[in-house]
């Protein structure tokens, strides 16, 4: 994990002015219940950018460009970026500040009523960048983690302590950890100050990226299984997996000892201190002993 990206004083200004114009100009302000603060720190879009790795053969889909910093970025890098906001206020601005980019595609819709297929139009290959509202992060991740038409990677801008529990290891790991892990390989970019938005956030922030391979770790588990199972184990906090599963499955103890055993996993444990390959073993247990 790298450190603490710093504000550049030099450059911070420049983004700052820049976002100031075009709310003037087009009567814009943040939306406080669209969550928007709008990125101002050059260091930080950098740090975003190398992350993402874009070539200029890459698809992305931008969720929610604002005022367009990162997105005039991603267009100089990309072959195409189609950028989904919600905010209506929004789309003739950004119409107009990227009437010159053939490669750019404005959907004005919730990104939570538009799936990727609907977005793209076609089976193809995309990644995700996108400086996410706080309060739909979650809902994103589902979105696109669980959808037929997954990305490449995800390139994410979220709250730190959602980044935090995202990248947790084995011992802290909770069901967003799993969730993410289950289709893909996180890692912790860097963590954002509050001072690099305007308005600032209350909180600090975290960029993320997760690759999604074609194969991962839990390759032949059942998806509906796996969460089945996880929800159960982190459904009743401090209770050891005998107890939890017993009761968020409804099935007698017994039986899920069995499981257990099978699986080679202490009964005594907690759902946190188990591993992907441990959770991996659970799943198969359970699909080859329907309870």
């Amino acid at each position: 994990m790298e450190k603490d990206v710093p504000l550049l004083v030099a450059s911070a200004p420049s983004l700052m002015a820049q976002a100031k114009e075009m709310m003037e100009g087009y009567t814009l302000k943040a939306r406080k219940g669209l969550g928007q603060h709008f990125l101002i720190s050059q260091g930080v879009l950098n740090k975003i950018l190398a992350a993402a790795d874009l070539k200029p053969t890459d698809t992305v889909i931008e969720v929610g460009p604002g005022l367009g910093v990162l997105t005039e970025e991603l267009l100089k890098r990309a072959g195409q970026v189609i950028a989904v906001e919600l905010d209506d206020k929004l789309i003739d601005a950004l119409t107009e500040k990227f009437k010159g980019y053939p490669n750019f595609r404005l959907i004005h819709s919730d990104i939570l009523k538009t799936s990727p297929e609907e977005i793209l139009g076609q089976d193809v290959p995309y990644k995700l960048v996108a400086n996410l509202p706080y309060y739909i992060t979650s809902a994103v991740f589902r979105q696109f983690l669980e959808a037929k038409l997954k990305p490449e990677s995800m390139v994410v801008m979220v709250q730190k302590e959602v980044a935090k529990n995202i990248v947790a290891k084995t011992g802290d790991m909770g069901l967003l950890t799993l969730s993410v892990r289950f289709y893909g390989n996180p890692s912790l970019v860097s963590v954002v100050p509050g001072g690099a938005f305007y308005p600032p956030p209350e909180v600090d922030s975290a960029i993320v990226k997760i690759v999604i391979p074609q194969t991962t770790i839990m390759e032949g588990v059942s998806e509906v299984d796996f969460f089945k199972l996880a929800r159960a184990g982190f459904g009743t906090r401090r209770k050891t997996l005998l107890n939890a599963l017993a009761q968020g499955l409804g099935i007698s103890k017994p039986v899920i000892l069995s499981l257990l055993n099978g699986a080679g996993i202490d009964p005594a444990r907690r759902a946190e201190t188990l591993s992907m390959e441990e959770w991996k073993k659970l799943c198969l247990e359970y699909a080859g002993n329907p309870c």
